[in-house]
């Protein structure tokens, strides 16, 4: 095993890929810093996030700080002596904290630093339509997502992509990329490269319920994009009758699809189709307000519009 100490920060499943590599890799984590646990389901009980699952089961002590500046929490993490910090799908840090290591702290991010800086990355790059993207490992300073960089991996955006397709390959990429960053610093065997501040970059910032609402006058293969960009979660919707619909997956068509006179287009049966800016597009799969996802063919089995 490794005889380097390492302190890993994460709470979601993307971030449990990279805890199982560390663990797998023989890398000597020695605690787990984490969300507090939440009250889920019908029952409001309370569970503790993934990287705690992942981190109870191979018994590597979890700490569930809810203040990271409390000097309670602050002192109990000075106690694990960590010389490396791994920083995956946390929040933002506080100096005290990714300053405490004599290696420093470093993060994974899942977008090609600098473009998609933001807390969306994987969202906003389908959306605008790259046909590529990748996983990078920084350095953490007090500009968020904006430290020396150690290393990136690309990854193709295939036009079949959706936001759920690519978080798996992103998150398994970057949790091999995690552990060889670590085995990188361990040995000393690595160059930095500094990262702009200005120039053309694309940013990904916190997506709301808002940002998700389809702008039908947009050409179809943005729309496409914005639609696959958004699913599985938090998904793409529109209104129709008053009614709130999320979208799926949506198919391009060509303007002579559909009548001039209407901004969308039904048979109750078959189709159900949006007039674009540049054409139209036949919704594939979509759920209504309080119902499960389903294909158009499965909605229109009991529902109409």
């Amino acid at each position: 095993m490794s005889a380097l100490r390492v302190v890993f920060m994460g709470t979601p499943e993307f971030a449990v890929a990279s805890l199982e590599a560390l663990i797998q890799g023989e890398v000597n984590v020695v605690a787990v810093i984490t969300a507090p646990d939440k009250a889920q389901g019908r029952g409001q009980e309370l569970k503790g996030s993934p990287v705690k699952v992942c981190a109870l089961k191979h018994n590597v002590p979890a700490l569930q700080p809810v203040n990271l500046k409390a000097p309670e929490f602050i002192d109990q993490l000075k106690l694990y002596k960590a010389d490396l910090q791994v920083v995956v799908a946390f929040r933002m840090l506080p100096e005290v904290v990714w300053k405490m290591p004599r290696l420093g702290t470093f993060n994974l991010h899942a977008s090609l630093l600098p473009q998609y800086r933001g807390a969306a990355p994987i969202n906003w790059a389908i959306i605008n339509g790259e046909k590529e993207t990748g996983v990078t490992t920084f350095f953490l300073r007090h500009e968020i997502d904006m430290g020396n960089i150690i290393f990136k991996e690309r990854e193709p955006i295939h036009s079949t992509d959706d936001a759920g397709s690519l978080y798996e390959r992103l998150m398994n990429k970057g949790a091999q990329l995690v552990v060889k960053t670590v085995q990188a610093i361990e040995a000393d065997n690595y160059h930095l490269t500094e990262q702009p501040v200005s120039g053309e970059l694309k940013a990904a910032p916190k997506i709301f319920k808002e940002t998700c609402a389809i702008n039908w006058h947009h050409s179809s293969e943005a729309i496409r994009n914005f639609v696959r960009g958004l699913c599985p979660y938090p998904a793409a919707w529109t209104r129709v009758h008053e009614k709130v619909y999320k979208i799926f997956e949506v198919e391009s068509m060509p303007a002579s699809s559909g009548s001039r006179d209407h901004a969308w287009e039904t048979d109750n049966k078959t189709y159900l189709r949006f007039r674009t800016g540049d054409g139209w597009v036949s919704v594939k799969e979509l759920q209504p307000e309080g119902r499960k996802r389903m294909t158009i063919d499965e909605f229109f089995r009991g529902n109409r519009i």
